[in-house]
């Protein structure tokens, strides 16, 4: 497997990382009556800054099509979230994988990622040759 590979491997499991953190500890922050609501937003503009770090991580080093870099985040994300999130934090709490998969906010969110990552490479990829 190539350096670039596994580089953006490393930094889509950073981000990932990032946003768990964010969704549970807005548990811990009770603001609005319904706290699966709550989390969902913070995970929302959390994975903002996330995503942009960890595509600058990347592009410090790496040198990928921002597309495939999307991509990857988002492939990364999705095989973390089934193989940790789920089984660790979902189910222990009631939910499931078809809850978990098959809310609408979930690909919302994957949706939002691939697009910040695509821009903000793009843009990082811009101003590397200016």
């Amino acid at each position: 497997m190539s350096s670039n590979k596994i580089l953006s491997i490393v930094c889509a499991s950073i981000v990932w990382v990032f946003g768990v953190s964010f969704y549970l500890l807005s548990f811990y922050i009770p603001i609005l009556e319904n706290p699966e609501q709550q989390a969902t937003i913070v995970l929302v503009f959390a994975i903002i800054p996330s995503a942009c770090f960890g595509t600058y991580l990347f592009y410090k080093k790496g040198s990928m099509k921002p597309s495939t870099l999307a991509l990857t985040f988002v492939f990364v994300a999705t095989i973390l979230d089934a193989l940790i999130t789920v089984p660790i934090f979902v189910i222990p709490n009631g939910g499931s994988y078809s809850e978990f998969f098959g809310d609408p906010m979930f690909f919302t969110i994957l949706v939002e990622f691939y697009f910040i990552v695509l821009y903000f490479g793009t843009y990082l990829i811009k101003q590397e040759k200016a």
